[in-house]
């Protein structure tokens, strides 16, 4: 397929794509992003990522680069040039370029960059089976909410992960509690049937998967608990899972080694998942 990116205007082949070295996103990871999903030909809850791009851009005092409703335009101009039916769009959003200083400069434009790439999303083993986490401690800047390019202590995070075998790391802070993934929100089910995720606040990133889980399971009379949870209470549910925009619903059957409840994808992972593969189709 070919890949073609949108940057500031222009679309060009993905490897003749580039920025300026001043770009504050380079620089000072002065950007945030968005990563839709595309199933059919179609982006994915397009109205809630640019929802949450708005608060990333606001939260940061970075002007849109073009209004909202080209953006719309933009993408799918992206995945029709790009022949994308099943993948992911990555949009980015920087402060723009300028000469190197820490203070924000004046009259500059910010500056978008637009590509996909096809995924096929997780396989059937990994949903048979479940997948291993790791617990990590939380290093991340205070303000996780905001949608940054600044994702280091993420990468570092994530690394560790792949290192002892497993697919993700939770993070963990101070209280010992779970807070999210460094690429997912985190889940359990507790020893009341409940499912228990921690609240939309400055600790987390409020995933745009999460908030659709969260809707199908109220809809569907699942019991709900947005609050903390703590490693200990993980590792003592009768399920976990994780979600975010590429993988949807994963189902986690081990925490540092340990087994969660049975050591095997549980139902009310399955029944979640389902439902939004239902909405997603519709």
């Amino acid at each position: 397929m070919p890949r073609i990116s949108y940057v500031n205007g222009l679309y060009v082949p993905l490897r003749d794509a580039a920025l300026p070295i001043e770009d504050r996103g380079c620089q000072f990871a002065d950007a945030v992003y968005e990563v839709l999903p595309v199933a059919g030909g179609r982006v994915c809850h397009l109205e809630q990522h640019l929802d949450r791009l708005g608060r990333s851009l606001a939260a940061l005092s970075i002007a849109w680069p073009v209004s909202r409703r080209v953006m719309p335009v933009i993408l799918g101009e992206v995945a029709r040039r790009s022949r994308l039916t099943d993948g992911v769009l990555y949009l980015q959003v920087s402060r723009g370029a300028a000469h190197r200083s820490h203070p924000f400069p004046a009259g500059i434009p910010s500056s978008l960059v637009v590509y996909g790439w096809p995924q096929k999303g997780p396989s059937a083993a990994m949903l048979a089976e479940g997948v291993a986490v790791i617990t990590r401690p939380d290093e991340r800047w205070r303000r996780p909410d905001i949608k940054t390019v600044g994702l280091l202590a993420n990468v570092l995070a994530r690394q560790a992960a792949k290192e002892a075998g497993a697919y993700e790391a939770w993070l963990v802070n101070g209280e010992g509690q779970v807070t999210e993934g460094s690429a997912t929100n985190a889940f359990i089910v507790d020893a009341e049937g409940r499912i228990v995720t921690h609240p939309t606040d400055s600790h987390i990133l409020g995933g745009v998967t999460r908030s659709n889980l969260l809707d199908l399971a109220r809809r569907a009379g699942m019991a709900l608990a947005e609050r903390p949870f703590t490693v200990a209470e993980a590792s003592a549910a009768r399920e976990a899972f994780l979600s975010s925009s590429t993988v949807m619903l994963l189902p986690v059957v081990r925490i540092d080694g340990r087994p969660v409840g049975d050591g095997r994808p549980g139902p009310v992972a399955a029944r979640l998942r389902a439902l939004y593969q239902e909405m997603r189709g519709r």
